[in-house]
C-alpha cells in the first residue's frame, strides 16, 4: 500500500503520536540521532523508513558519481513504503532530495522538514565546491527552494538560520520554527576532569566553517599551549605546516568523543567568517557543554541565542587569532574562571538543550500541525 492514500490512524494524538522519520538521512549524524532519541524520550513513536546513502563517509558532499548513483537508487526505493500508520512525516538531514517523495507518502498528512543546512549555501557559499552563477549552483538553489516550500513546517537549528531559510524559500516566518541541536544523552553527559597540562581541543570536519586557519594561527602565537585537532576534510592540507604544539589525528570513534571532551582543558567551537558561520551552533558545542567542558567559540548572532560571554562560554570575534589566544591563555592560567565557565555552560545546556527539553519542543511543534 502506498502511504498517504489511506486515512491516517489519528486516534489518541495526545498520547500516541506517530512520526515516520523518512529519507536518505544519515542515521548516525548527531542531528538525526538526537531528534529520534529526543522524540522517543518524549513518548513519540518513531518509525523509520530509511534508505542509506551517506553512512560512514567523512566528506558526504564530495562530488563522486558513485554517491550520485546511490542517491538515485535510494530515491527510487523511497517512492514505496509499507508504512501507513503514522500521523506526520519528518524528513531527516540531509533530505533535500527526499522531500518530493515524502510529500507523496504523506498525502494529506503534515510534512515536516529538518534541513539543518541549505545545499546552495553550503556547497557554493561556504565550501566553494561550485561557482556562483554556474548551472550546478542554480540547480542547488532550486532544490533548496523546492524542499523548503513543499514542507508544511521547516524546523531550523537557530533563529538566525530560520530567518535565512524563510527568506530563501520565501516562506512566512511562522512556517519555519526552531529547535536547537542538542546532544545525545546516552553518550554526552557531565564528567569533565581535564588532563594536565592544559590542552585545547578541536573536533570536527576540516571545512571553512570551522576556521581552522584561525586555530592554527592561534597555536603559532601561543607556543606554550598544547592543541589537539581531531578531524579530516577539505582543509586537511593546512595541517601539513602546523606548529609543533599541534597534535593531529584524522578521527576518533564517535563513542570515544565524550572521553576526549571530558579530558580537554577547553573545547573549541567555530571561528569561520562566512555568513553561514554566523547562523549556526555546531554539534560539537552542544556536546562539549553536555560533557561539562568549557567552550570558546566565535561571537555570532547564533551563539548569542544560547551562550553568554564570560558566563557560559568565552566568545571571541570570528577569524581573530589574537582574541582567541587571549581567551585560551585566560582559561589556561585561571582555574577558577575555567571551572565557572564550565559549570555555567553545563547549566545552560541542561536548561535549554537537553534531550528532555528538546523532545518536548519537537513533540509540541509536531502536535501543533494536527
Amino acid at each position: 500500500m502506498i502511504a498517504g492514500q489511506g486515512p491516517a490512524c489519528i486516534a489518541g494524538w495526545g498520547t500516541n503520536l506517530r512520526v515516520l522519520y523518512f529519507g536518505t538521512y544519515e542515521r548516525d549524524y548527531p542531528r538525526n540521532a538526537q531528534v529520534i532519541s529526543a522524540l522517543r524520550g518524549a513518548g513519540v513513536e518513531v518509525i523509520e523508513h530509511h534508505e542509506p546513502v551517506w553512512e560512514h563517509k567523512r566528506d558526504n558532499w564530495a562530488v563522486r558519481w558513485t554517491v550520485a548513483l546511490r542517491l538515485f537508487i535510494a530515491e527510487l526505493r523511497l517512492r514505496w513504503t509499507s508504512h501507513d500508520v503514522f500521523d506526520v512525516v519528518l524528513v531527516g538531514y540531509p533530505g533535500h532530495f527526499d522531500v518530493p517523495h515524502a510529500r507523496r507518502v504523506a498525502g494529506k498528512r503534515p510534512l515536516v522538514f529538518n534541513p539543518l543546512i541549505s545545499l546552495h549555501d553550503t556547497l557554493v557559499g561556504d565550501r566553494s565546491r561550485y561557482q556562483e552563477g554556474r548551472l550546478a549552483a542554480r540547480v542547488l538553489w532550486v532544490i533548496d527552494r523546492r524542499a523548503l516550500r513543499t514542507a508544511d513546517l521547516v524546523v531550523a537549528d537557530t533563529e538566525a538560520n530560520a530567518d535565512f531559510l524563510a527568506e530563501l524559500g520565501e516562506l512566512p516566518r511562522e512556517r519555519v520554527q526552531v529547535c536547537l541541536v542538542g546532544a545525545e544523552d546516552r553518550l554526552f553527559h557531565a564528567g569533565w576532569r581535564p588532563d594536565e597540562p592544559f590542552r585545547v581541543l578541536f573536533v570536527g570536519k576540516l571545512i571553512p566553517l570551522h576556521g581552522l586557519e584561525t586555530i592554527l594561527e592561534a597555536a603559532r602565537r601561543a607556543p606554550e599551549l598544547r592543541f589537539r585537532v581531531v578531524g579530516s576534510g577539505q582543509l586537511r592540507p593546512l595541517l601539513e605546516g602546523r606548529p609543533g604544539n599541534v597534535e593531529c589525528r584524522a578521527w576518533v570513534e564517535y563513542e570515544r568523543l565524550p572521553d576526549e571532551l571530558r579530558a580537554c582543558g577547553c573545547a573549541l567551537g567555530i571561528f569561520g567568517t562566512s555568513p553561514k558561520a554566523r547562523r549556526v551552533i555546531p554539534n560539537k558545542v552542544f556536546q562539549a557543554l553536555a560533557c561539562g567542558a568549557p567552550v570558546v567559540t566565535a561571537d555570532t548572532p547564533a551563539a548569542r541565542e544560547l551562550l553568554a560571554d564570560e558566563e557560559s562560554s568565552l566568545l571571541v570575534p570570528p577569524g581573530d587569532a589574537d582574541a582567541l589566544v587571549a581567551a585560551l591563555r585566560r582559561l589556561a592560567t585561571d582555574p577558577e574562571l575555567t571551572r565557572r565557565i564550565a559549570a555555567r555552560g553545563l547549566s545552560t545546556y541542561r536548561a535549554r538543550a537537553s534531550e528532555a527539553i528538546l523532545g518536548e519542543r519537537w513533540r509540541a511543534l509536531i502536535a501543533d500541525l494536527l
